[in-house]
């Protein structure tokens, strides 16, 4: 046994000291370094690698461009891919590999795959879905990977029709660099050292502009300021994409950033080539899928003129054009297999398409006439209508020739934003703009399911030109949604969802800086056979989809007439000088003004909310304790608001946001959170509030939603006042201002600085207290004064257009009816008399109808009305019970010239106006049987008899 131990004890000591070499391989020198992939032997140096082990070689490249440091590595991971290169700036890390299906290929495309993932890894942080894994991949990495397919397609050999498959991983992201573009500079990286047959290498640049100055490879901090984004793909001599978002940058200093763009690009190069020199493989080779010169020819002999007269005839629409050419290829088609040429059935289709191209960019470049019969700078018919859908918040239709789009806008809450869980970039979303190509938009049969890139790119594209002209979020605190629905497609439908959109924006009251339009453009060249340079071309705009097909290049250019807001490049031959795509700036300008001359003749600025279906928005600002009072436990609270009121409440710190779907719907939550949490309470405010205890000094009042306040005696009336008591009473509700908040948070209110002062004339809605006003003669000339139940004149209280009456003084009252020649019996003056001199006492004692009802004397308000707030205890009646239409017994307690004053009961007076024709042998203390009609402005109830006596 001890043998055994020995060894055992030795090999565990083996183990302990094991260490690789990678000193060279953590540094960031250039050059390889080697490490061993199995631990040694016990009886081995450690410092010395084992006979027979492995030997795995990195090789690395570092650079600097625009004072960023880069480090491109490969021979460390993803050992069995083609080609593997990690990307390294500053912090972030970017792997990409491809591979290559083995064996013959049988199709007649390249069938490239790219596949960008952001892992929540990259950051140190678990996802949060369910499953605790990331799911499908975001819009984002689709339109990474799209980034990354458009600048290295052109650049695989024709006839290569093998399956390549790109997957771009982020390793580390610091959330400083954005990682796509440095996953397109890795991708082709490893495609130069895969033995994948590819023209390359490229590079891949990012532009900015901040106060003017352009930034190379700029942070995530500098471009939320910069006005510009742009992203270029570049060879050595020529151009192979851009993608730009931009804040109406003129065309010249787009030119001078892409001039600008160009050579920094080319830098990516030379490290990329120097690293496939070290770790390079041999290009492997592969059949290639290509039509032999005698089948070509015999082809073209068959199909070149019949597909010239189709095109040569303007006559011809989209489907009509593609029947005829369908029709040709199968007659083709039967005189192959007449005679059994299998070479040229198997590749029929490829070939008739090559010699469609050929015909038409034939036509374009010899005679300048294009497939629809128009000039190479013509724009096709346009027709512009917006507000098409009224129901909806916003809505336009925008056709250009056969291509023709539906935008519907939607607005909603802050809180509706979409969240995005980037690496990078923010961390929500408040504008989206959702593209959807449907498949009878192109007359076909197909199934709708998932996310599709061609959308998400379109979508983004048009997103990115209407972000630039959209108020700033404080002016319009929605959250917007744009959908775009293709309803026709015959070219370029992603710029005609910028027209439309633009158009539903300013329908929907979204004030836009400026109107956005777009439109393609497209190339047709001629190229030397030998040396790959252009020889002739022509700038075709507003280019149809089968120009789009046929010809070189899609750029599509959106902005205003100040500037560009977007543009998108995609080209088809491997690369197109700069020269060439910077003359194709101004006639795009100039299709582009007259697209906005039309849609400005439709709509030019946004429309008024005002009566239209548009939703309301208010932000209100408060506590967070009065925001935990109004959420409630587990969000009850707020989701019951929500689901009474129809209106939703969107929860920030310190705020909250309420968005409804009318002017009355917004009135409704507002008044329901106001009783709940109540407003910031502001000096000068004015509050209705409700009486909850009195003291000696004054009446405590709860308002504004649960708060409290203190009501001073001195704060009652402009008048002396001896009692609390005589002027307000527990219950009572009151409008009042709030006169100062002191150290302490108190609320001191008033109820006389809502009223005006003695003697003034302004006419206010709380009246100053009056002597007790019991009828008012309404004659002729009076009754000219009023029109609609409604005052001409200030001063003026008398009614129309109902069985009416106001209160005025006995005094008043009998020096009228002396006036008319009435006479009065000495027992009624003598009550006059009295009531008279009781009125002279105090504004509050002047609503007392007798010195010993010192009860009704406590329930009459500052105004001359009778307490509202009365408990059932103290009277049977009060005016809270008494409703429009109530029928009951009351007594005569008056009987006056123009009508009666009617005791009610409890203290409450009513009037009666006598009608022309009717009886009025009324004596005091007559029971009559009446009904309340209406009430006076003073709150005095207002009845009519329910029989009444002709006389």
């Amino acid at each position: 046994m001890a043998p055994v131990v020995s060894q055992a004890n030795a090999l565990l000591s083996a183990i302990s000291r094991r260490r690789f070499n990678l000193r060279t391989i953590c540094g960031r020198r250039t050059g390889s370094a080697s490490y061993t992939s199995s631990a040694p032997s016990p009886a081995a140096d450690i410092d010395t690698p084992l006979a027979g082990t492995k030997i795995l070689e990195a090789f690395s490249e570092e650079f600097e461009i625009g004072s960023r440091k880069i480090t491109l590595e490969t021979g460390k991971m993803a050992r069995f891919a083609n080609g593997a290169v990690v990307l390294a700036m500053e912090e972030t890390r970017v792997l990409s590999t491809v591979a290559s299906a083995k064996g013959d290929s049988v199709r007649d495309f390249l069938p490239l795959t790219v596949e960008y993932q952001e892992k929540q890894f990259a950051q140190g942080v678990i996802p949060g879905t369910f499953m605790r894994r990331e799911g499908a991949p975001k819009e984002r990495e689709l339109l990474c990977g799209r980034l990354i397919d458009r600048p290295i397609r052109p650049l695989f050999p024709a006839g290569f029709y093998h399956e390549v498959q790109v997957m771009a991983s982020v390793l580390s992201s610091d959330g400083k660099q954005d990682p796509d573009v440095m996953a397109a500079n890795a991708t082709s990286a490893a495609l130069m050292l895969s033995d994948i047959p590819w023209d390359g290498p490229i590079g891949i640049i990012r532009i900015g502009r901040i106060s003017g100055q352009f930034i190379v490879n700029p942070s995530m901090d500098e471009l939320s300021l910069s006005d510009l984004n742009l992203v270029y793909a570049c060879t050595r001599e020529k151009t192979l994409m851009i993608d730009v978002q931009a804040r109406e940058i003129s065309e010249k200093d787009l030119e001078a950033a892409l001039r600008l763009a160009h050579p920094e690009a080319v830098k990516y190069l030379e490290p990329q080539i120097r690293l496939a020199a070290k770790a390079g493989k041999q290009k492997r080779e592969y059949k290639l899928s290509m039509v032999s010169k005698k089948t070509y020819d015999r082809i073209r002999s068959l199909a070149e003129a019949p597909i010239e007269a189709v095109f040569t005839d303007p006559t011809y629409g989209k489907f009509e054009r593609g029947e005829a050419l369908d029709r040709i290829t199968q007659d083709v088609k039967k005189e192959l297999e007449q005679e059994c040429d299998e070479e040229g059935l198997k590749f029929l289709s490829k070939t008739v398409d090559t010699v469609r191209k050929q015909v038409v960019r034939r036509r374009i470049i010899g005679e300048g006439r294009r497939v629809d019969g128009r000039r190479l700078d013509e724009v096709r018919p346009l027709y512009c209508e917006s507000g098409n859908l009224p129901v909806l918040h916003g809505s336009s239709l925008f056709s250009r020739g056969d291509t023709q789009v539906l935008c519907t806008v939607t607005l909603g809450a802050p809180g509706e934003a979409q969240h995005l869980d980037s690496l990078v970039g923010p961390p929500t979303k408040r504008f989206m703009l959702h593209y959807s190509f449907p498949p009878f938009c192109i007359n076909e049969v197909g199934k709708r399911v998932g996310l599709n890139r061609r959308e998400v790119g379109h979508g983004t594209l048009a997103e990115k030109a209407l972000l630039a002209v959209l108020p700033p979020e404080d002016d319009c605190p929605y959250t917007v949604r744009i959908n775009a629905e293709v309803m026709a497609s015959d070219g370029s439908t992603s710029m005609a969802s910028v027209c439309a959109g633009s158009m539903a924006l300013l329908d929907a009251g979204i004030p836009l800086r400026e109107h956005v339009a777009g439109l393609s453009v497209g190339l047709v060249s001629e190229v030397d056979p030998s040396t790959g340079d252009i020889t002739d071309y022509r700038i075709l705009t507003d280019i149809l989809g089968l120009e789009d097909h046929l010809g070189d290049m899609d750029f599509k250019i959106s902005g205003t007439r100040n500037g560009v807001t977007a543009i998108q490049l995609d080209i088809k031959p491997a690369g197109i000088p700069l020269d060439i795509i910077c003359e194709c700036l101004e006639p795009a300008l100039k299709g582009r003004l007259q697209i906005l001359d039309q849609m400005e003749r439709e709509i030019n600025v946004a429309r008024s909310q005002d009566g239209r279906n548009s939703p309301r928005i208010l932000t209100l600002k408060y506590s967070n304790d009065a925001i935990r009072r109004l959420i409630g436990p587990l969000g009850s609270l707020k989701r019951k608001i929500e689901e009474e009121t129809g209106a939703r409440i969107s929860v920030n710190d310190g705020s909250l946001t309420l968005v409804s779907k009318n002017q009355a719907v917004l009135e409704k939550v507002t008044e329901k959170i106001d009783l709940i949490v109540g407003r910031e309470i502001e000096k000068g405010g004015i509050y209705k509030g409700v009486i909850t205890s009195i003291k000696e000094y004054g009446a405590f009042v709860e308002f504004n939603g649960g708060q409290h306040g203190l009501l001073h005696i001195s704060e009652l009336s402009h008048e002396p006042v001896s009692r609390v008591t005589d002027v307000v009473s527990v219950g009572q509700v009151l409008s009042l201002m709030c006169i100062g908040l002191d150290v302490r948070g108190n609320v001191n209110l008033s109820l006389k600085a809502t009223l005006p002062r003695p003697g003034s004339k302004t006419n206010t809605s709380v009246a100053a207290p009056q002597a007790p006003r019991v009828w008012e003669p309404i004659d002729n000339e009076n009754e000219k004064k009023y029109q609609d139940g409604k005052p001409l004149e200030s001063g003026t209280s008398l009614l129309s257009g109902m069985s009416g009456v106001l209160i005025r003084s006995a005094v008043a009252c009998d020096e009228d009816e002396k006036s008319a020649g009435l006479n009065k019996k000495s027992k009624r003056r003598s009550r006059s008399n009295s009531e008279s001199k009781s009125n002279a006492k105090s504004p509050v004692e002047n609503n007392a109808k007798s010195a010993s009802d010192d009860e009704d004397e406590r329930n009459t308000d500052s105004q001359g009305v009778l307490n509202s707030n009365k408990s059932t205890a103290e009277a049977p009646l009060s005016i809270k019970k008494l409703k429009l239409g109530t029928e009951m017994t009351a007594k005569v307690h008056q009987v006056r010239a123009r009508g009666l004053v009617l005791d009610l009961g409890g203290g409450i007076r009513g009037m009666y106006r006598f009608e022309v024709g009717f009886q009025r042998d009324f004596e005091v203390g007559d029971e009559v049987k009446v009904k309340c009609s209406s009430f006076s402005t003073k709150g005095i109830p207002v009845m009519s008899l329910v029989e009444e006596r002709k006389s």
